[in-house]
């Protein structure tokens, strides 16, 4: 493959929407150049290689990125910081404590099915897992050889997309997130994260009783005051867990003693 080809691969990689294949590469360049033309998903990753290695050479402020089985282009990790800090929750809501544990535990133990998730969190999670399906984070992936067979859940490729992963291999081992919890820069984005769903709790709470006392105003506010709801949900779910958690914890204790 000619390395013009590596020009035509770094713009179909800015200009896609998502995380583009080597097979729509291969199309793309195909469509335009003719079917005769000779290009391979090797060398479609070789030539990103290439494209890499310049980046660094330069020292570009972007990098381009294995994820979810295409090519995507990503700021560097040393800039995260700075990119974070611009960068409003608001403007996309991120996902709740109850559903980020509900997701970390079915990507780990995918396939699973709902007693094994409510098994291992130890509350309810009818609500937390049918949000989770409606943002494609989960599937139903087949069903159990158990009694009753029960549905499978497991993670898609808007999962991977979500967390910038190339497959659900590249998930951190649990010595990983030894380390990375041990980390100062994770401990202060902790913090940030922990008091920004405080005050996003306490709003959802001041917005629902607005509703309820008819305070708010007639348009504009359903949205709002679902997204209200479904929090309040979300942490009254998470509170049962940690509830569940202490008292796991001074039977223990009691036991011990």
């Amino acid at each position: 493959m000619d390395n013009i080809y590596n020009s035509v691969i770094e713009a179909l990689v800015f200009a896609s929407d998502e995380p583009i294949t080597p097979q729509e590469i291969i199309n793309a360049i195909k469509g335009i150049d003719g079917i005769d033309t000779e290009v391979d998903a090797d060398e479609i990753d070789a030539a990103v290689g290439e494209l890499n290695q310049k980046y660094d050479e330069i020292g570009s402020a972007f990098t381009i990125l294995k994820i979810a089985h295409g090519y995507s282009f990503a700021t560097r990790p040393n800039n995260a910081k700075y990119v974070g800090y611009l960068s409003t929750e608001k403007s996309k809501r991120r996902l709740s404590n109850a559903a980020l544990e509900t997701l970390a535990i079915i990507a780990y133990k995918q396939p699973l099915t709902k007693p094994e998730l409510e098994m291992i969190r130890g509350v309810n999670s009818d609500y937390t897992l049918n949000t989770l399906l409606e943002k494609n984070l989960v599937t139903i992936s087949g069903r159990a050889e158990t009694v009753g067979r029960p549905l499978l859940y497991a993670t898609t490729d808007e999962f991977l997309k979500y967390f910038g992963l190339h497959t659900i291999n590249d998930l951190p081992k649990p010595r990983e997130i030894e380390e990375i919890m041990k980390d100062e820069d994770f401990l202060e984005q902790k913090r940030k994260i922990m008091m920004g769903g405080l005050e996003e709790q306490a709003e959802a709470e001041a917005e629902l009783e607005r509703e309820i006392s008819g305070e708010s105003d007639d348009e504009g506010d359903d949205s709002d005051n679902i997204e209200a709801e479904e929090e309040i949900k979300e942490e009254e779910e998470i509170t049962s867990f940690e509830e569940n958690e202490l008292g796991t914890d001074l039977e223990n204790e009691s036991k011990t003693e």
